[in-house]
C-alpha cells in the first residue's frame, strides 16, 4: 500500500512540477525535465547520501513511467490543471507525507541513527521543490514563508517518538502521515508562518 502511495505522490510532484513552468515558456521537454526533478529529485538526493546505488527509479522503472505520462499530460491539458489548484495543494501535502515516511524507513532499514532518519526524511519531500524552484528562477519554497519543510520534520520526529513506545510500524505510519498532512493543511487555510528574519 505505502508503495502504491509513493507512486501517487510521484504523480502528484509531477503535476505540480509541470505547472510551476507557468509563464516561464518552457518546451515540452523542460516541462518533463521539471516534472523528473520534482518527482524523483528528493528520492534520488536521499539514495545517493545513502549510497544506496543503483537509485531508486533505477531498479522500478515505473517511477519514470509515471512521471513521463503525467508530464505530458500535464503539459497539454495546464488550463485544466490549473483550475485544480486547490486540490493540488492537498495532494502535494498528501505527498509531502507519503515521501517523508518513505525517505525515513529506508534511512532507518540501513541502520543509520534516528537523526539521520529524520534528516532523509524531510529531504526525501522538499529537495525535488526546491531544484524545481531554482529551475524555474524562484526563491525555494522551503526558504519562504510556507510550513513545508516544518510539517515534514514534525511527521519524521512524531514517527521516531512514537517508535519508542509502539511496536507498530502501520500505526506509525498513519500518524506520522497525519501530522505532516495535517501541519500543511492548517498553515494552508490560516496563512500559518515561521517569522521572518528582521535586521
Amino acid at each position: 500500500m505505502l508503495h502504491l502511495l509513493d507512486l501517487f505522490g510521484t504523480a502528484v510532484f509531477a503535476i505540480t512540477g509541470v505547472l510551476a513552468a507557468k509563464n516561464k515558456r518552457f518546451d515540452l521537454f523542460g516541462c518533463i525535465v521539471l516534472g523528473f526533478v520534482t518527482a524523483l529529485g528528493g528520492g534520488t538526493f536521499r539514495d545517493v547520501i545513502l549510497g544506496s546505488t543503483p537509485v531508486f527509479w533505477v531498479n522500478d522503472v515505473g517511477y519514470i513511467l509515471i512521471v513521463f505520462l503525467f508530464s505530458i499530460i500535464t503539459f497539454w491539458g495546464a488550463a485544466f490543471f490549473v483550475q485544480l489548484s486547490k486540490l493540488l495543494l492537498i495532494l502535494d501535502a498528501f505527498g509531502l507525507a507519503v515521501f517523508t515516511v518513505i525517505g525515513l524507513q529506508k534511512s532507518i532499514s540501513m541502520g543509520n541513527s534516528y537523526l539521520i532518519a529524520v534528516l532523509m526524511g524531510v529531504i526525501t519531500g522538499v529537495t525535488g521543490g526546491i531544484i524545481r524552484d531554482l529551475l524555474t528562477s524562484q526563491v525555494p519554497l522551503i526558504l519562504r514563508r510556507e510550513v513545508y519543510a516544518t510539517a515534514s520534520f514534525c511527521g519524521a520526529v512524531a514517527y521516531i517518538a512514537v517508535q519508542q513506545f509502539v511496536c507498530n510500524q502501520t500505526f506509525e505510519i498513519i500518524l506520522s502521515m497525519i501530522i505532516t498532512f495535517a501541519i500543511r493543511l492548517i498553515a494552508l487555510r490560516f496563512c500559518l508562518s515561521l517569522p521572518l528574519l528582521k535586521y
